[in-house]
C-alpha cells in the first residue's frame, strides 16, 4: 500500500452532520441563547481581505446547516436581524450560540459586495474536513474528487448534488480548492455542514489510497471513448471531476481506471462543470442501485 502523509494532519475526530431537536417545550424556555443588541460600528466593518470574507458563512439555509453542525458547537459569532433572532427563540435553533441582533444594513455592509444574507450572518473558521480514510472506510458508494476547481458557485453547487444523490463525501486539493465558507457555503445552501470533505495534498496520491481501499475512479472527459452508462458499475466509485478550462490533469487522468463522457446528441459540447457533475452523480447512483 502507498503512504499517505495527509492522514495525521488532517484528521480532526469531528463529524459533519445535523444533530436532532428533542428537546421539550419547557427545555427550550431553560436552554434559550442570550440576545444582544448591537449598535454595530465592529460589526458594520467590511472584511478587510479575501481571507476575511471567508470566515462569514451568510443567507437562511446555510446559517441554519451550520448551527446545527455539532462540529461548530461553541465556535463562531451569530448576527441576526431582529425577525430573524425571533425565528431562532421560536424554533429553538441557536443551539448554544449567542444571539445578536444586527440590524441588516450593517450585516449588508460586513459581507462581498452582491451578497444576499436574508437577515442571517455567522462568522465561524472554516470547516478543516475529515481523513481520507474516515471517508473511504468501508468502501461503498460515491466520492466526488475535484480537481483544482476554484469557482466557489461551482464547487458550493457540486457539494449540494453530491448530498442530493447520496454520496459519502467530497475530495479536494488543499492548495487548489475554496474554503467551506463564504460565498461556496451560500451556493451549497448548507450541504457544506453535512457532507464531509477530505482536504489532501496530492490528488494522486489520494487516488492510489482509494484503489488500495477498493475504490475505482472514472474520471470525467468530453473526449473519452466511453460514456458514462459504459464506464459505470456497481463498484464503489470516485467521479473525478475537472476545471473548466483545462479538465482532469494528466497525472489525475493516469491514476484512473477509465476516463468516461457525458454524450450531447444535441452539437452543444460543454456543460457548466457542476452541471455535468450532477449529471455524473446521478448516472452513477442509478449505477450503484443496479
Amino acid at each position: 500500500m502507498s503512504s499517505f502523509p495527509e492522514r495525521n494532519d488532517r484528521k480532526t475526530g469531528k463529524k459533519q452532520s445535523f444533530h436532532k431537536r428533542g428537546e421539550s417545550r419547557a427545555e427550550k424556555g431553560r436552554s434559550a441563547a442570550p440576545i444582544s443588541r448591537s449598535g454595530g460600528d465592529s460589526a458594520s466593518k467590511p472584511p478587510r481581505n479575501k481571507a476575511d470574507a471567508d470566515n462569514f458563512i451568510w443567507g437562511r439555509h446555510p446559517v441554519l446547516a451550520a448551527l446545527a453542525n455539532p462540529a461548530r458547537r461553541g465556535t463562531g459569532r451569530l448576527m441576526v436581524t431582529e425577525d430573524r433572532a425571533a425565528e431562532i427563540e421560536r424554533e429553538n435553533l441557536a443551539n448554544g450560540h449567542r444571539i445578536e441582533v444586527v440590524d441588516s444594513t450593517a450585516l449588508t455592509r460586513m459581507l462581498p459586495p452582491g451578497a444576499v444574507h436574508q437577515g442571517m450572518v455567522f462568522k465561524v473558521q472554516p470547516l478543516q474536513g475529515v481523513a481520507l480514510e474516515d471517508l473511504a472506510e468501508p468502501a461503498q458508494g460515491i466520492i466526488v474528487m475535484l480537481d483544482q476547481l476554484t469557482d466557489p458557485q461551482n464547487v458550493g453547487a457540486v457539494f449540494r448534488s453530491a448530498l442530493a444523490f447520496g454520496a459519502r463525501g467530497i475530495v479536494v486539493q488543499d492548495r487548489h480548492s475554496p474554503a467551506l465558507a463564504g460565498a461556496l457555503a451560500k451556493a451549497a445552501v448548507g450541504a457544506t455542514e453535512r457532507l464531509p470533505c477530505a482536504r489532501v495534498t496530492n490528488l494522486s496520491r489520494a487516488l492510489e489510497k482509494l484503489a488500495d481501499l477498493g475504490w475505482r475512479a472514472v474520471g470525467m472527459d468530453g473526449e473519452a471513448e466511453l460514456t458514462l452508462e459504459e464506464a459505470l458499475d456497481a463498484r464503489p466509485t470516485v467521479i473525478v471531476m475537472g476545471s473548466e478550462g483545462d479538465g482532469v490533469r494528466r497525472l489525475v487522468a493516469e491514476h484512473c481506471e477509465v476516463m468516461a463522457k457525458i454524450p450531447m446528441p444535441g452539437g452543444f459540447e460543454s456543460l457548466n462543470v457542476s452541471n455535468a457533475a450532477a449529471i455524473a452523480l446521478y448516472e452513477a447512483s442509478r449505477a450503484q442501485r443496479g
